[in-house]
């Protein structure tokens, strides 16, 4: 079920992002969907080597040509951007938006770029767990941003539910900035062609390197070729370069494949554990779990040293939801200690999953 509503989020909601429960805090980190175990060797050994290349002005085009090649693109189908977050904000100021929807609860940054370019943005709302099947996007929309698999919810949108919202003179914008943290990247449309469809990646979060600031968007070569008329010059760094170069390499490939299925089988600790602790949670693909523990959770796993991220910034969602990173299972397991101890007063008690939603659905998804 899905509403629209034209009043939206708080800017101070907007901008809250997983990094502000943990910063300077030495809380344990499950609120930050990063790679805990940092960047691999040759991506870390690529970076120190890309400090050779400051003396000159970075050059995004050979990026550009090995991430077409690595998604089966055109080059000129691609643009690489200084994170996810300028590919967003780019998007945001590309045209006179009439009507730009953005489907929540997911990732509150492309709909800040969207205020701060100015835009009056709808929001229509799926309830947690429900695909796009059931979104009553308004007609006049002439811009749609999504996520998939969406953030925080960890849902995965068919690629046919994705299409169908696809019209003539409407944008639709897929972030899949997890993407890639699903073996074989089901459901993606980055490596097919869609006119009016504009994907957008992160190497942030499989890769852990959120302070390089390396993203990139594909799309139709008219959408990408207006867009990179808008970028400013020079923002895809020597170390942004050297970034998409290793992951994009044999080496980097092999390591993405294995970083999916060690992400996989956290998530899947992570909902097992939730299960024996009678928390309700939305079966996940992604790296990361919605919990609903109770009004009041996030505030006492704070207090017992443990940091998540609270979701009621997320338009649609409310204090009682929280979004718990998947973890190697000891990395876990004090969580599972503060869970099991709250009482049913602090921490409502477990419910069964809604109709048609086994946890256990999408235990290897």
């Amino acid at each position: 079920m899905a509403e629209h509503r034209a009043a939206g989020p708080t800017s101070a909601q907007l901008l809250h992002h997983g990094d502000a429960e943990v910063r300077g805090s030495g809380l344990l980190d499950l609120a930050v969907n990063v790679h805990p175990h940092g960047p691999p060797a040759f991506l870390r050994e690529a970076l120190e080597a890309s400090v050779a290349d400051v003396a000159a002005y970075p050059d995004a085009g050979p990026a550009e040509r090995a991430l077409a090649t690595h998604h089966g693109r055109f080059p000129e189908e691609v643009l690489a951007t200084a994170g996810a977050t300028e590919a967003f904000t780019l998007l945001a100021r590309l045209r006179p938006w009439r009507c730009p929807v953005v489907v929540h609860p997911q990732f509150t940054e492309p709909h800040a770029a969207l205020v701060q370019a100015g835009h009056e943005v709808r929001t229509v709302l799926l309830s947690p767990g429900d695909t796009l099947g059931s979104a009553s996007v308004p007609e006049e929309a002439d811009l749609v941003v999504l996520g998939n698999p969406t953030n925080p919810t960890g849902t995965l949108h068919p690629r046919a539910e994705v299409a169908a919202l696809v019209r003539p003179g409407r944008l639709v914008v897929v972030d899949e900035a997890f993407m890639d943290a699903l073996p074989g990247e089901p459901e993606s449309w980055v490596g097919r062609r869609h006119d009016g469809l504009v994907v957008v990646r992160s190497l942030t979060k499989s890769w852990a390197v959120p302070g390089v600031r390396a993203g990139y968007l594909v799309g139709d070569p008219v959408t990408v070729s207006a867009l990179r008329a808008v970028r400013p010059p020079w923002t895809f760094s020597a170390a942004a370069s050297a970034t998409v170069h290793a992951v994009t390499s044999a080496r980097g490939l092999r390591e993405q494949r294995r970083r999916a299925r060690e992400l996989q089988q956290w998530r899947v600790d992570l909902q097992d554990l939730l299960l024996s602790c009678g928390v309700p949670f939305v079966p996940s693909v992604a790296p990361f779990v919605l919990a609903r523990p109770g009004v009041g959770a996030h505030e006492h796993l704070r207090e017992q040293g443990i940091a998540v991220r609270r979701c009621d910034t997320f338009p649609g969602l409310g204090p009682e939801w929280v979004r718990v990173a998947a973890r190697p299972r000891a990395v876990l397991a004090p969580l599972g200690d503060v869970l099991a101890g709250l009482s049913p007063g602090g921490c409502p008690a477990a419910s069964a999953p809604p109709p048609g939603r086994d946890p256990r659905r999408a235990r290897r998804g």
